[in-house]
């Protein structure tokens, strides 16, 4: 089947070679009738925003694609720029620049508005065209009769908030995705001063959105949450951006996912803020944890997402970052029985700890 040629700002990736990959522990387990069923591999770690590792479990330096995991690494320069204040960015605003969601009417909407106030249309979003995650949202698309567009990409905004950046640096919106443009470099300073990365040493891949993605170390990811998180330490404007997108993440989580089954907004909602979530696809997960001068990131190796929202829950809770009401609240999250279409519990999901 023939396909097109990526653009030409596109961040190509490079050649297939030799990689080590870390043979990392087994982390969750399913077992079926008292036999282990399927197993998952990982890695964990908690760091400060020093880079100094607190806990851990596997290879943490071992280099991961985060994908959108760094979303909030992403939207730095759109508030350090002065792009957010010009064009009038409220809170809700950017808590959809931040996210990965679920194209319910309030995140779409608010996407469509922000394009027209900043005199762009859906054609000018670059990520694609995505079905809403949402199956209420899919399903009245679908009687509407209406397509779905790059409106309801789950990374819609993130890439909204690209195109302000690219308006506001007066760079061509056609190349906001450029690796060389002028606001893919800010993006790409502010995830290696973030992270402890040099910025040669941050090689890119595609992300699913057409976006230039990080390759960098676990125990980096952590750190650079950490940092986001607890920003007392950084200078201004960035001091003052991570505190805005803290408050947003705060205010409006189910922005930054959905108002049902999204871990991030979940985990936002019951903490009231303190924890900042984000997911990454291939099972990558990160949380700043506010107050404590910590990041988490995880990353589980076959991309499975019930082992690393299990993984994820339990790892909070056991290092005192859950309180007991706050995971009895996100009881589905954690591992536990898994019960059959009939309602039959047939096994159940365990976290395995070193």
């Amino acid at each position: 089947m023939h396909t097109a040629d990526p653009a030409p700002h596109a961040a190509r990736p490079s050649a297939p070679s030799e990689q080590h990959w870390a043979e990392q522990p087994v982390v969750a387990r399913l077992w079926r009738a008292n036999y282990i069923e399927s197993q998952h591999r990982g890695a964990w770690v908690l760091a400060d925003t020093s880079g100094a590792v607190v806990d851990g479990e596997g290879d943490w330096n071992q280099a991961v694609f985060p994908r959108s995991a760094t979303k909030s690494l992403q939207a730095l320069p759109l508030l350090e720029s002065g792009a957010a204040e010009r064009f009038g960015w409220s809170d809700d605003e950017l808590a959809l620049a931040l996210a990965s969601h679920h194209a319910e009417p309030m995140h779409v909407q608010r996407v469509l508005a922000l394009l027209e106030r900043h005199g762009l249309r859906v054609d000018n979003l670059q990520c694609g065209s995505q079905a809403p995650m949402n199956s209420k949202a899919r399903r009245e698309l679908l009687l509407a009769g209406e397509r779905p567009t790059a409106a309801h990409n789950n990374c819609s905004g993130k890439h909204t908030g690209f195109l302000a950046l690219a308006r506001h640096l007066g760079a061509d919106v056609e190349r906001y995705l450029d690796p060389h443009s002028p606001g893919q470099l800010l993006v790409r300073a502010a995830v290696a001063q973030m992270s402890g990365v040099r910025e040669h040493e941050l090689h890119l891949g595609l992300d699913g959105c057409s976006a230039p993605t990080f390759h960098l170390p676990l125990v980096r990811l952590a750190t650079a949450l950490a940092r986001v998180a607890n920003p007392e330490g950084l200078e201004q404007p960035r001091r003052l951006a991570c505190l805005r997108l803290a408050r947003a993440v705060e205010r409006f989580p189910d922005l930054i996912g959905a108002s049902t089954q999204s871990l991030c907004s979940d985990l936002a909602r019951v903490t009231g803020g303190r924890l900042f979530p984000k997911l990454g696809t291939e099972a990558v997960y990160v949380v700043g944890i506010r107050g404590a001068g910590l990041g988490l990131a995880v990353k589980i190796d076959d991309g499975a997402y019930r082992a690393m929202n299990a993984l994820v829950i339990d790892v909070l809770e056991r290092t005192g970052h859950l309180s007991r009401a706050e995971s009895d609240a996100l009881g589905d999250w954690r591992a536990g029985p898994v019960k059959n279409w009939a309602g039959l519990e047939v096994g159940r999901l365990e976290v395995v700890r070193a």
